[in-house]
């Protein structure tokens, strides 16, 4: 029996049961995937688990059913929307990409590679799973877990990144004619269940006789990983503006760079030239709101970015003004969890509660 016939074997009987998919038993009825619904989901789960998008999914669909809705979406409501799941060029990218299909092409997604390429914030990866998935083109899919799955396969001793060329060589050659969507679906399903980083399942594996990592006994050496780079620590000072009935002065932060166009609380910049020392408190009342009187907050608010880790320390004033501030907003208990705010504020919000 062929690897891949195996891998659609297995995935008919053990495939999840995801929001965004089409069942094999609703393929086989003729009901086909929704390009939109394909592409929704693969750009929230890139850089984040099937466990935190599916509510997210759900709700997006909820408020814009169609890419024409997302496309006539303002994007602070979007924003909005997308806070809590990090990475939030993608929600930007999103609505720029939902924008240019309805004024580009009508309101239908490209079925080529590089028509879907030619989308903002769609990459080599997003194109193919689109493609296979949405379209059924017989092109090699590769995310994290079918690296996993496929260097184990052929025990492909490169280190990633320089793995990735034959893991996707590889892939291309499994990848069938037939149902390569289904294929692409259940290489994701195998990784994130038997083939698993620690401890695979081998023995309930569809490839475990012709694995040969498996027969060496070696899975978990693989993929092999390039030595980590060791993350800059950077610090800052966050500062809460509270009402007498707990509204919070918020602000919208520059629509380029990092977290652009998101909501904050009022902070110094990020540093890392302080990095060792604490901010006392005449530094940091030095980039304070003018005429609030501060306290600092015992302990501090810790977050891991893409590139780096922050620690900030969070200074607190109350007041009665009706604008503390040049620029901003007050937002009530009732409608901060509304608010487009990334998590790293949430945790100043919190740890100031």
């Amino acid at each position: 029996m062929p690897q891949s016939t195996a891998l659609l074997d297995w995935y008919d009987r053990h495939h999840r049961d995801l929001p965004w998919r089409v069942s094999p038993a609703d393929a086989a009825l003729g009901v086909l995937p929704d390009p939109y619904h394909v592409w929704l989901s693969e750009i929230m789960l890139q850089q984040t688990t099937v466990g935190a998008v599916k509510s997210y999914f759900v709700a997006f669909l909820h408020t814009w059913p169609t890419i024409e809705a997302l496309a006539a979406a303002d994007e602070d409501d979007i924003l909005r929307a997308w806070a809590g799941l990090g990475y939030y060029s993608r929600a930007r990218n999103l609505h720029k990409c939902a924008r240019s299909i309805v004024a580009d092409h009508g309101g239908r997604f490209p079925q080529t590679i590089e028509g879907l390429k030619a989308l903002p914030g769609i990459g080599d990866y997003t194109a193919a799973a689109i493609a296979a998935i949405a379209f059924d083109m017989p092109v090699a899919v590769v995310d994290g877990n079918i690296e996993r799955i496929v260097s184990r396969l052929y025990r492909i001793a490169d280190a990633l990144p320089a793995a990735k060329k034959p893991i996707k060589q590889k892939m291309a050659i499994l990848t069938p004619s037939e149902r390569p969507g289904d294929f692409a679906q259940a290489m994701m399903d195998l990784g994130s269940s038997l083939c698993s980083p620690k401890k695979p399942a081998c023995v309930l594996c569809p490839f475990t006789s012709n694995c040969e990592a498996e027969m060496a006994g070696d899975m978990e050496r693989f993929p092999v990983k390039a030595p980590k780079k060791q993350k800059p620590t950077r610090r800052g000072v966050a500062f809460l503006i509270r009402r007498a009935d707990g509204a919070i002065w918020l602000q919208k932060r520059p629509a380029k760079g990092l977290l652009a166009s998101m909501a904050q609380v009022p902070t110094t910049d990020w540093s890392d030239k302080n990095t060792g020392e604490q901010f006392d408190l005449a530094t940091a009342l030095s980039h304070a709101p003018d005429g609030l009187k501060f306290h600092k907050k015992t302990g501090q608010v810790t977050h891991t970015f893409t590139h780096f880790h922050l620690l900030l320390d969070v200074y607190e004033a109350t007041t009665s003004h009706k604008a503390p501030m040049a620029d901003g907003w007050w937002s009530t208990p009732l409608d901060i969890n509304g608010e487009a705010l990334p998590t790293v504020f949430r945790k100043v919000v919190e740890f100031a509660a």
